[in-house]
């Protein structure tokens, strides 16, 4: 169940300095070289039920849109489940510069297996050739692998990943049958393990004789 002491809690044991605003009744969350009366005045993360009900964990960045009005930007973390500590990280690590991102971690995951993936143009998923001479440039329109996540983006903060799906596409760039990796069902999971689990995924099939 969320509760505002719980959320600062926990925010507090990563770094992380929030408050409680009274007058607009929203819990808070801005960086740690920013003091709390400038809080609104740059990019600020608000946390918050993920429902009517309590629980659940919900936390989006803001940036001022123009006094008074401010503009959501990203989803930092979001959960049914109810585990500030969390979110808590998923916050902490949104605030750290350079950001970290899940999409890097698969990255790497997959150069430790000698694999290179291709991003979109909007940063949703990643595109693996099954013919590694094939230009970078048409990937998407022959058959490859695309890893995606339920989050759904690649950018998310690795403290807010949620599992990895692998899909196998034809030339014509459409899904054939069932995932070949699928990880993640009600909540966050560790990046570095389902990154490593799905780079042996892919390396498995790639190199498989009879695929």
């Amino acid at each position: 169940m969320f509760t505002t002491a719980i959320a600062l809690e926990a925010l507090a044991a990563v770094g992380v300095p929030a408050y409680f605003d009274e007058e607009e009744g929203l819990l808070v969350a801005h960086p740690a070289d920013v003091p709390q009366r400038k809080a609104l005045s740059g990019e600020h993360v608000v946390l918050s039920p993920l429902d009517l009900t309590g629980r659940g964990y919900r936390a989006a960045a803001w940036v001022p849109d123009g006094a008074p009005d401010f503009a959501e930007t990203a989803t930092v973390y979001e959960t049914p489940g109810s585990d500030a500590a969390q979110c808590a990280r998923a916050v902490a690590e949104w605030f750290t510069t350079p950001r970290p991102n899940a999409g890097a971690v698969l990255l790497a995951a997959l150069a430790e297996w000698g694999i290179t993936a291709h991003s979109d143009d909007v940063g949703m998923s990643y595109a693996i050739p099954l013919d590694p001479a094939t230009p970078a440039a048409d990937v998407r329109d022959r058959p490859h692998l695309s890893v995606g996540d339920r989050n759904p983006s690649v950018g998310h903060v690795p403290a807010a990943h949620t599992g990895w799906t692998v899909f196998l596409h034809d030339e014509f760039g459409e899904p054939v049958g069932d995932p070949l990796f699928i990880s993640g069902y009600s909540g966050p999971v560790d990046c570095a393990t389902d990154s490593a689990a799905a780079a042996e995924a892919i390396t498995d099939y790639l190199t498989c004789p009879t695929r």
